[in-house]
C-alpha cells in the first residue's frame, strides 16, 4: 500500500473509537497490505454502513461482528467440579494424562469427558482424550496435526502375494511414497477438495492452497507410515463380498500436512487471545462457535479432514496403479478431530484427540507398532467412552527418552525377530516405544468388536 492506512482514517471514516478499528487494523494488514489504500476504505466504509451483508467475509466478517456484536475477551476461572468422565485402562495410563483430563473437565465449557487406554500427556488435551464441550471448539482439542488418520486398502489378494516380492514392493514405496517436509510428487494429481470455496473465501486457507497441491499424497514426519502387510479376517461383513481369510493389504497413517498445522497455529494464537484462561490451562483456549473466529475454525477444519482424507485416497491410488491389482475392502477413520454430535440429548462438540469414533457399526483401524499388529475394529457405541476407542497402542516411552533408552542394533534385532523390512524410521519410533496393544485391546473391549487385523511386513516412514 503506498500510503499506509491507520487507525485515524478510519476514525475519520466514521469507525467508533474501539476494538473494532484495531480489528479492521489486524486483518487489512494480514491480508490486504498489498491493495491500494482508497479501495480498502471504500470497502470499511460499506462495512461501516451495512455490517450485516458482512457476515461471515474472509477479511471483513470479524470487523462487521466487532462493529455489531464484539466478542467479550475475558479471564475464565476453572470450575471447582469436574465434568462427569470415565477412564477405561485406568491401570495403563500415566498421571500426567489423567491431570490434563481433569483439568479439561473443569473448563466451563465441559460437559463430559473420557480417556482412551492409550493416553499419554500431551499439549492441552491428553493424546487419547475426548472431550465434549458446549458450543466451543479447543484447537488443541483437535491437536495440530488436524483430520490425521488411518487408511487401509485389502487387495483381492493372498497373503502368498507378499512371498519373493520383498524387493520389489521396497521399490514401490521408495518410489511411490513421499516422506518429510520437502518431499513431494514429480506428478501431481488434481483433487476435487482444491476447488473448495473454504479455499477462496477465507484468505489463511487462499494462501495455503499452493502448499497442499504440492502435498497431496505425501506423508508427514514422526510416526506417519505407509505399509505393506497382512490382513487377517475372520468374520468378514456381508458387504466386504469376500470370504474369511488372509489378505495382502497397505496401510496409511498421516494427517493434513502444512494446511493443517498452520491452521492449528493461526486458531489457537486467536483462541488463546480472546479465551484467556489460568497458566496451567492456557493451552486448552476455545473459540465460541457463535464467533467469526469459531465459524472460520470449524469450516477449516472441516476442509483440513477432507484434504487428510483426500491424501490417504492419492497414496493409495497411487499404490494401486503400480502393482495393476483392485481394493476390495477400504476401512478408514480420522483421529484428531472435532464432531457435532448428541451427547445426552444435547448437541455438544466432540474433541477426540488421537481417540478412534466408535459409535455403533462404525468401522475404524487401530494400529499397532511396526512390529505389532493393528486391529479393524467395529465400534460398540458406548455412552460412557463418548462413543470414541483408543487410536493405537499409545506411548509408553517419549520422544527425546527413547533416543537416550534404546539403539538401532536393538530395533534391528527386534525387527529381524518380526520379519519386518524397515525403510526410513527414526530410534524415536523404535517398537518398544510403544505399549502392549493386546492389552490395550483388552482394556477396551466394552467399546469396539473386533473383526480382523493387520499385520505390517514393509514399513516406510520418514528418514
Amino acid at each position: 500500500m503506498g500510503n499506509k492506512l491507520s487507525g485515524k482514517d478510519l476514525i475519520k471514516l466514521g469507525f467508533p473509537k474501539n476494538n473494532s478499528i484495531n480489528i479492521a487494523l489486524g486483518q487489512i494488514n494480514r491480508y490486504r497490505k498489498r491493495e491500494k489504500k482508497e479501495s480498502i476504505l471504500a470497502e470499511a466504509k460499506e462495512v461501516l454502513l451495512h455490517p450485516e451483508k458482512f457476515n461471515g467475509h474472509g477479511t471483513w466478517g470479524k470487523v462487521a461482528e466487532g462493529l455489531v456484536n464484539p466478542v467479550q475477551v475475558r479471564m475464565h476461572q476453572l470450575k471447582t467440579t469436574r465434568a462427569p468422565f470415565t477412564i477405561f485402562g485406568e491401570n495403563e495410563i500415566d498421571e500426567q494424562a489423567k491431570f490434563q483430563l481433569y483439568d479439561s473437565l473443569k473448563l466451563p465449557i465441559s460437559i463430559a469427558g473420557s480417556l482412551m487406554p492409550d493416553a499419554h500427556s500431551g499439549y492441552g488435551l491428553p493424546i487419547g482424550g475426548v472431550l465434549a464441550t458446549d458450543n466451543a471448539v479447543i484447537p488443541y482439542g483437535v491437536g495440530v496435526d488436524i483430520g490425521c488418520r488411518m487408511s487401509l486398502s485389502v487387495f483381492d489378494l493372498p497373503a502368498s502375494f507378499l512371498k519373493g516380492k520383498d524387493d520389489q514392493l521396497q521399490t514401490i514405496l521408495k518410489d511411490h511414497t513421499k516422506f518429510g517436509m520437502y518431499e513431494t510428487h514429480a506428478i501431481k494429481a488434481d483433487h476435487e477438495v482444491f476447488y473448495r470455496k473454504e479455499f477462496q473465501d477465507i484468505p489463511l486457507l487462499k494462501r495455503l492452497l499452493d502448499k497442499a497441491y504440492k502435498q497431496l499424497g505425501t506423508s508427514g514426519g514422526g510416526n506417519h507410515f505407509v505399509e505393506f502387510g497382512i490382513v487377517k479376517i475372520d468374520n468378514p461383513l456381508r458387504e466386504w463380498k469376500i470370504e474369511a481369510g488372509e489378505y495382502f493389504a497397505v496401510l496409511s497413517h498421516s494427517g493434513s500436512r502444512g494446511l493443517g498445522a498452520n491452521i492449528a497455529k493461526h486458531y489457537t494464537y486467536l483462541a488463546t487471545k480472546q479465551c484467556p484462561l489460568p497458566r496451567n490451562v492456557q493451552h486448552l483456549a476455545w473459540l465460541d462457535l457463535n464467533t467469526h473466529d469459531g465459524q472460520e475454525y470449524w469450516l477449516a477444519m472441516n476442509l483440513a479432514g477432507d484434504y487428510a482424507k483426500a491424501c490417504h485416497d492419492d497414496i493409495h491410488r497411487r499404490i494401486a496403479k503400480i502393482l495393476g491389482k483392485r481394493v476390495v475392502v477400504t476401512i478408514e477413520n480420522h483421529h484428531n478431530f472435532a464432531w457435532k454430535e448428541m451427547v445426552d440429548g444435547k448437541e455438544c462438540i466432540v474433541h477426540r484427540k488421537g481417540a478412534t469414533p466408535a459409535a455403533e457399526g462404525q468401522l475404524g483401524i487401530i494400529p499397532g507398532s511396526m512390529t505389532a499388529p493393528g486391529y479393524i475394529v467395529r465400534g460398540k457405541g458406548n455412552a460412557a467412552s463418548l462413543n470414541s476407542a483408543s487410536h493405537g497402542a499409545g506411548r509408553l516411552f517419549s520422544r527425546a527418552k527413547c533416543k537416550s533408552t534404546f539403539t538401532q542394533s536393538e530395533i534391528n534385532k527386534v525387527l529381524k525377530t518380526n520379519n519386518v523390512t524397515l525403510i526410513g524410521g527414526n530410534i524415536d519410533e523404535a517398537p518398544m516405544a510403544y505399549k502392549d496393544i493386546t492389552k490395550v485391546m483388552e482394556n477396551q473391549s466394552e467399546l469396539v468388536e473386533i473383526l480382523g487385523t493387520f499385520t505390517p511386513k514393509i514399513v516406510r516412514m520418514d528418514r
